[in-house]
């Protein structure tokens, strides 16, 4: 039986993590091609914090409820709905919504939970493998022996590329804030390991590689992005995914041009269920046998009851995680 109402975090007024309150809901109905997911656990991702913090609204239509990714099972389908059954174990990227005991999510935007995984993994999965997938493997066309300068070593999305990399026969660079965070990823399979706060990242990549880093996955952005320009080899195709450090900044623009670089980005929330299903059904042939195996997996740091949403949130902006946050409902 599916309760008319259910428990679910919003942020009413920007703010830091107190500003998250738990609040009592409808239990939403799914539409057409739409599944109801009862949620086992709810990934924690930084476009949550931005939300919270009243920089990053909804798309259109999306709920007001945060989070981003789940997994749980599936408890009722929509009109049209093929793709998955009730009773199906399922990890879904959403627009928002997860942060709730029911979240829905568009059929094609969700994966069946891989084989020997658990629920609490799983839901650490979506929006890290979508953005990495998209943006190293797709947008940044990064091949088998090319070197991959990831910033953020230690996030979520850092870890996810760590492995995905590694795995498709790639070397990786991975920056990191401290030598704990650094050893932590060497362990996970990257080649080279800087510490931002004592080295260069530029020298050590121009060092490690001899000619500069093929592909550059950045999420810092401002200053990073001429330091970008200058740790990029010939033809290296530089992806942006978030501005930590700001979205301006002041450039010379002749290295773009002399190395022959492309620089371009990207944001996953605000595409259509369509152009997400795209991107499932290509980590569903090439990176779900792999979760299967045990060849990657996502990396959790730990969990958070969804009462203490806030205290998920002041861990995330500590800065003093490894991997993936996690909420259990």
């Amino acid at each position: 039986m599916i309760p008319q109402h259910m428990r679910a975090v919003i942020a009413p007024k920007p703010g830091g993590p107190e500003a998250l309150i738990l609040v009592e809901r409808p239990t939403p109905t799914p539409g057409p091609g739409e599944i109801l997911i009862k949620v086992a656990a709810a990934g924690v991702n930084r476009p949550d914090i931005l939300q919270r913090q009243g920089g990053y609204q909804p798309p259109p239509g999306a709920s007001d409820v945060l989070g981003l990714e789940v997994a749980g099972e599936v408890v009722a389908l929509g009109e049209g709905v093929g793709m998955h059954l009730v009773g199906d174990a399922v990890t879904a990227l959403m627009p928002g919504g997860g942060y709730a005991e029911y979240a829905l999510a568009h059929e094609s935007n969700a994966l069946p939970i891989p084989l020997g995984m658990g629920e609490i993994e799983a839901a650490a999965i979506p929006e890290t493998f979508f953005t990495v997938w998209t943006n190293v493997f797709d947008r940044g066309r990064l091949k088998r022996g090319e070197w991959l300068l990831v910033h953020g070593g230690a996030s979520g999305i850092g870890t996810t590329a760590i492995m995905l990399a590694k795995a498709f026969g790639a070397k990786v660079i991975a920056t990191v804030g401290s030598d704990e965070k650094a050893a932590a990823c060497k362990k996970l399979g990257a080649d080279v390991v800087v510490n931002y706060k004592t080295q260069d990242f530029v020298a050590v990549t121009r060092e490690a590689t001899g000619s500069g880093a093929n592909v550059i996955l950045d999420m810092v952005g401002g200053d990073y992005v001429a330091r970008n320009y200058a740790a990029a080899a010939m033809d290296a195709r530089i992806v942006q995914i978030a501005f930590l450090h700001g979205p301006t900044t002041q450039l010379d623009l002749r290295p773009l041009m002399m190395k022959r670089l492309v620089h371009t980005g990207s944001t996953l929330r605000p595409r259509s269920a369509a152009e997400k299903a795209v991107i499932a059904e290509e980590l569903r042939e090439k990176v779900w046998p792999l979760l299967e195996v045990g060849r990657c997996r996502p990396i959790v740091d730990s969990t958070f009851a969804l009462d203490d949403a806030d205290k998920a949130h002041a861990h995330m902006e500590s800065s003093a995680h490894f991997g993936k946050i996690v909420l259990t409902i």
